[in-house]
């Protein structure tokens, strides 16, 4: 677009909807692609009876693949093990992509309540900041590309304006129902980056937001769909196609990239769940037959929901008091289904075929036979 330099602020960032065709036939034929595999995913979700054996792990795994994006390096297994000991010796990075996956649960509770606004982004950004964010009042912010150290893009200035660009972006979402939800989605994330309104936090606050956005619509029940993946995977697209909406008005690519994104992310994400709903299955019979005398479904579920679980989650789930969870851990430690750690002050129990099909694209795990 000839009034596009990147070295100046793009105060002339038009408003939505866009000038362009983003109905045209490929979107169009790849948008039924992705309601179907989001559709299926949403239905694999409810199969899984305990639903907090799903919102407390993959999220993690979001949390991690986000950061990862803008260059802030954990281990999924780091962010599993935190989660179960609550360390104060977390590692800067670890404790960022933690403040993620708060603030993507913290939407998913109000996500029903508030549709998503400018509000919801700043809230966002402040959990995933873990300071006071407000929109952007001072200019100088300018992208740079991390090999070379060029302005590749320099967002609008001007408090009133980045507002004004949020208000539309937000009528854009909420009014324009006769584009489908998830077109709209990916739309709205472009726009989203475009303004630019943080300092800070802009990438992941986005890629939250078209979660929470996804639920809202109701074509999500809980924040499973592991969409940082995809991106990870397709890094330098994400970017060059963010860049040729902003230069050429290349809406096309753009849309289908995301709409690509969400029907692989899907389909990936039911293949986990369905390994393990498989591997909860598993897990229930080796103990029913390994430990009859400590088998509970509910105790083998919160392995799962707690896979470096403790003794004080047994008592604080109401399955047994302090001396008898010790002994119900120490039983399934015994029989080869967790594996005891000590960590710090804390004794863990992990459920590693769990974390290990969490973490790895197989999703064959299960536990075996007795005898």
């Amino acid at each position: 677009m000839a009034n596009f330099d990147p070295k100046l602020p793009y105060n002339a960032l038009p408003d939505l909807p866009p000038h362009a065709d983003i109905e045209s036939k490929a979107i169009l034929k790849k948008c039924i692609l992705a309601r179907a595999a989001l559709a299926e995913l949403k239905q694999a979700g409810e199969l899984i009876p305990n639903q907090n054996v799903l919102i407390n792990t993959i999220p993690l795994r979001e949390a991690q693949g986000s950061s990862q994006i803008e260059n802030i390096i954990t281990t999924t297994d780091r962010l599993y093990e935190f989660a179960a000991t609550e360390s104060q010796a977390m590692d800067a990075n670890t404790k960022e992509a933690f403040r993620y996956r708060t603030a993507l649960y913290q939407g998913y509770k109000d996500a029903h309540r508030h549709p998503i606004s400018t509000r919801t982004a700043v809230q966002v950004c402040r959990t995933i900041k873990g300071v006071e964010m407000e929109i952007r009042a001072t200019p100088g912010t300018a992208l740079r590309n991390d090999a070379t150290g060029d302005i590749i893009y320099t967002p609008p200035e001007g408090q009133d304006r980045l507002h004004n660009q949020l208000g539309n972006w937000e009528r854009f979402i909420h009014n324009e129902t006769e584009v489908d939800p998830l077109i709209r989605m990916a739309i709205a994330h472009y726009q989203f980056e475009a303004i630019h309104p943080f300092t800070d936090g802009n990438g992941r606050t986005g890629r939250i937001l078209n979660i929470l956005y996804l639920i809202g619509e109701g074509l999500l029940e809980i924040p499973v769909l592991y969409l940082s993946r995809h991106i990870i995977e397709n890094k330098d697209d994400y970017y060059r196609l963010l860049m040729e909406v902003t230069a050429k008005n290349n809406w096309e690519e753009w849309i289908i990239y995301m709409l690509s994104a969400i029907e692989e992310t899907a389909k990936w994400t039911t293949n986990k769940i369905r390994g393990v709903r498989n591997l909860m299955g598993s897990a229930n019979e080796f103990v029913h037959q390994a430990a009859p005398g400590v088998f509970r479904q509910e105790l083998v579920e919160l392995t799962f929901v707690q896979p470096y679980c403790r003794i004080s989650d047994l008592v604080d789930a109401g399955i047994a008091e302090r001396r008898t969870a010790s002994k119900y851990l120490k039983i399934l430690s015994d029989i080869g289904y967790l594996h005891p750690a000590k960590i710090g002050r804390d004794k863990l129990f992990i459920n590693t075929r769990f974390l290990a099909l969490l973490m790895d694209e197989e999703n064959d795990y299960e536990f075996p036979r007795p005898g």
